[in-house]
């Protein structure tokens, strides 16, 4: 079969299977990933594949989500992410920016936009119930965010060996790269709100709450939400001007400045570590090894035991427990994104594509984004997918007559889309934040989308306005 009718046949079987049927992820993911490979005539091929990119991505992630997941639950029970999500209210006119303002920060220091809304996702969701957001707003608003500085500015694994391929001017790439990224991450950001709009509107009566003052004292009932394998706790929440908050017989801590030190060093010391190390061109032994992100998450899992001592080691090792087995079933659905993208690269889809567009008569600006997209469809890795883009169009740099900066930036842009099933970061944006696949269709997917259109038509201002 040709690939590319291997590629539509993956997308629809998978599609139907995971939102049709609701089959698991997992298994959904696994069974299409044999079957392309058998109508690909390379069975015993697609078993290799299959294993090997389970293989990857649970090396890449396992120790990184399971970590984040433990932080998150012991800080969430001990008092520390309310403590966070107070601050951040205090010193926020708009938290739900703050949000978008963290990824985007963070996620190029840190190499990894996934692992930047890992740390940050418990604050994204202590900031929902605190303030009555939909959790799909301020899950948007920090993952969107992430996304939109790891696409697009250098030094990020997505524009740096683009870059070097294609020997493009580094500090003009800088530039154009940040100029960029901030409205596309502000658009990221404005979906966001809208989308939180909108879901409150759909399912509660107190949109106006938005607009209350975190400074007031009040009591609140969190609402009792249950999903498909996932049920919140209901529970009395009561905020004072102080920050302490009580929430089901859980005492906050006092929030001098031991309880601060207790709340932040979790989090932060382990970006300050990753990201001190990323300040050297050749790091000191001892701070490539601390400052490694699994090490340094894991130095963050004992500082979160440390701060939650006072719930008691029974509790302490329950939530571990607890954030452990969460932490599994995401894993999971990471490891069966892994294996279709390893299977897909097998058969050839991603290049069979690729050629597709470039046989196209199109406006020149248009290939490489479409490329772009066409590969970021089928495998899911925007790492990868900048890998494989720039060689497919290097013997037609001359004919395009692009910038090699407006080529990689044109690229970069499609790897907002099209976000879904195969991509690992789904599936860690919807267990992450409680959401059905449904709402991260509606999150992740179109957000992504209105972020690549956005930061194409810039990048084509730009191309046309000063080249």
């Amino acid at each position: 079969m040709h690939p590319v009718l291997i590629f539509l046949f993956a997308l629809i079987a998978i599609l139907l299977l995971t939102a049709k049927l609701r089959l698991h992820p997992f298994l959904s993911l696994v069974l299409v990933s044999l079957f392309i490979g058998v109508l690909a005539g390379e069975p015993m091929g697609a078993v290799e594949a299959v294993t090997k990119g389970l293989g990857n991505v649970f090396s890449r992630f396992a120790i990184i989500i399971t970590s984040g997941s433990i932080i998150g639950l012991l800080l969430q029970k001990s008092g520390g992410m309310s403590l966070i999500a107070s601050d951040i209210m205090r010193f926020s006119r708009n938290p739900l920016l703050a949000l978008n303002i963290l990824g985007f920060l963070f996620s190029v220091p840190m190499m990894c936009y996934i692992l930047a809304y890992v740390i940050f996702i418990p604050i994204a969701k202590e900031l929902a119930t605190k303030l009555n957001y939909p959790p799909i707003s301020t899950a948007t608003a920090l993952a969107l965010g992430a996304v939109a500085s790891f696409n697009l500015v250098y030094p990020s694994p997505v524009i740096i060996s683009a870059a070097e391929e294609l020997s493009a001017n580094t500090d003009t790439l800088i530039l154009l790269g940040f100029f960029i990224a901030v409205p596309t991450s502000t658009a990221g950001y404005l979906y966001a709100r809208r989308l939180g709009k909108t879901e409150t509107a759909r399912v509660s009566e107190h949109d106006n709450q938005r607009q209350a003052q975190p400074e007031f004292s009040e009591i609140t009932e969190t609402p009792q939400k249950e999903k498909t394998g996932v049920m919140q706790e209901k529970g009395i929440e009561v905020q004072r001007k102080d920050g302490v908050q009580r929430k089901d017989g859980v005492q906050g801590r006092d929030t001098g400045k031991s309880g601060r030190l207790e709340a932040y060093a979790p989090i932060f010391l382990p970006l300050l570590l990753i990201l001190f190390q990323a300040g050297f061109e050749h790091p000191p032994l001892l701070f490539s090894f601390l400052g490694n992100p699994n090490v340094a998450l894991l130095i963050g899992v004992l500082l979160s035991i440390f701060s939650s001592r006072a719930l008691g080691l029974e509790m302490v090792r329950t939530l571990v427990e607890k954030a452990v087995r969460r932490s599994g079933v995401v894993l999971l659905d990471l490891c069966g994104g892994g294996a279709l993208g390893a299977t897909l690269a097998m058969t050839g889809a991603g290049e069979a594509l690729g050629r597709f567009f470039l046989q196209i008569n199109l406006p020149h600006i248009l290939v490489p984004f479409l490329v772009a997209a066409a590969l970021q469809t089928v495998q899911g890795s925007r790492v990868v997918t900048m890998l494989v883009a720039p060689s497919l169009l290097l013997p037609l740099v001359p004919e395009l007559g692009l910038p090699a900066e407006i080529l990689i930036l044109a690229m970069a842009s499609g790897t907002f889309v099209i976000s879904h099933v195969n991509d690992p970061f789904f599936w860690i944006f919807g267990e992450l934040a409680e959401l059905e696949p449904s709402e991260v269709f509606r999150a992740n997917t179109l957000g992504g989308a209105v972020m690549g259109v956005v930061s194409f038509l810039l990048v084509s201002g730009v191309y046309v306005f000063f080249y």
